[in-house]
């Protein structure tokens, strides 16, 4: 069998942007079909490297860079893009944090796996939007091994907050700056961001992406994470439980 010229498949699916002192190599459109609800919806699937700015490198050079390492020990983001993103006029984005507890175990400890497939059913409804799924952020940027260790403090009574702090950490590490390059990379209208978290909302703004407006995101409470869900509001500055509207 022939070897196909792997970079002449891939050349017209890499693009590549910048932030700071950062290159982002984005591949994709990849057609990816999602069971949703017991229907099936076509999402097109992107991912993103990020790499030290250099040089350009073209399709040859990123497959070439692909044969001596692959990655795989680095942690890297993608994007679930639903409908004409690009254009529509009015496109609802989700800036959606790793959770492996959460969004993989269904844990119950935090709103994380509810808020993932809210967000998709959201979005969907809507008609056209894009969830941003962003590694190391996990544990509000902490990383994993370092959150299960929260995650002792929390069963000794402390919260989220004090959790991370006491750990030497700040309260909310995330940074969503490679993933808003990205964003602008996808579309140059104004979207609307669905969230309680108005860091994100300033995020996009400070970015100079137009944030059109915010659809809240809340639902799921229980017993088991009643007390995670109050402190985003009452220490984290979480806008308050409202209904959820769509914004149109």
């Amino acid at each position: 069998m022939i070897k196909p010229n792997i970079a002449a498949i891939i050349k017209d699916k890499i693009k590549r942007t910048q932030t700071g002192s950062d290159d982002i190599y984005v591949v994709g459109p990849v057609k990816l079909p999602v069971e949703l609800d017991g229907e099936t919806k076509m999402f097109h699937w992107y991912s993103w490297l990020r790499k030290e700015t250099g040089e350009e490198q073209t399709a040859e050079q990123l497959v070439e860079d692909l044969t001596h390492f692959s990655y795989a020990d680095l942690q890297q983001s993608s994007v679930l893009v639903y409908g004409d993103f690009e254009n529509n006029d009015n496109a609802l984005i989700r800036m959606h944090s790793i959770c492996h507890t959460g969004d993989i175990f269904g844990s119950a400890r935090c709103d994380c796996g509810f808020q993932l497939k809210q967000s998709m059913r959201i979005i969907t409804e809507h008609g056209t939007g894009a969830l941003f799924y962003l590694a190391n952020h996990e544990g509000r940027g902490i990383g994993l091994f370092s959150k299960a260790i929260a995650y002792l403090l929390q069963e000794d009574g402390f919260d989220t907050v004090d959790a991370n702090t006491e750990l030497g950490f700040a309260d909310d590490a995330r940074d969503y700056s490679n993933a808003i390059a990205v964003l602008k990379l996808l579309r140059a209208l104004p979207v609307s961001i669905i969230t309680n978290n108005p860091r994100k909302v300033d995020a996009l703004r400070k970015a100079g992406m137009n944030a059109a407006g915010r659809v809240p995101l809340w639902g799921n409470s229980s017993v088991y994470n009643e007390k995670y869900i109050q402190t985003k509001v009452n220490r984290s500055g979480h806008f308050g439980q409202e209904p959820q509207t769509i914004v149109k």
